[in-house]
């Protein structure tokens, strides 16, 4: 018998917050979305999940271990860390298409740095790359 159980009534179902990135992924199958438009959308689940985005946290903050093991997760592996964690990676058609970004988002929370101080890190990180890039007059942020 497994030595690991889950309850699935226990884990964080992401599906039931990606629905409307879920139907963006089927809709781009038959014709062309926005990325903006997906990548809104993933932003909004990781919102919902955790209050926070990819945005929010900066690359830095992940150890090297922690860049290789998620560089080295394929979907079965990812499914497994995740339940581990308490978080549902499947829909009704299998593994979320966005499997990955979520597992990024789990180590976050994981490792703790899922923080207000590193969000403000993270951003004025962007509007630093932002205004060093040719041509940018400014940048607006909402806040």
């Amino acid at each position: 018998m497994s030595t690991i159980a889950f309850d699935q009534f226990a884990l964080t179902r992401i599906a039931d917050f990606a629905r409307s990135l879920s139907r963006l992924h089927k809709t781009s199958r038959r014709r062309l979305v926005d990325d903006d438009a997906i990548d809104r959308e993933f932003n909004a689940v990781c919102q919902s999940v955790w209050g926070y985005t990819t945005d929010d946290i900066s690359d830095d903050l992940f150890s090297d271990a922690d860049h290789v093991f998620l560089d080295s997760l394929d979907e079965a592996q990812a499914r497994l860390f995740a339940a581990e964690q308490g978080y549902d990676l499947v829909d009704d058609d299998g593994m979320l298409s966005d499997w990955w970004g979520y597992c990024w988002m789990i180590l976050a929370e994981k490792r703790g740095l899922l923080t207000p101080e590193n969000r403000t890190a993270a951003r004025a990180q962007i509007e630093e790359k932002y205004r060093a890039a040719p041509n940018v007059i400014g940048v607006i942020v909402g806040r």
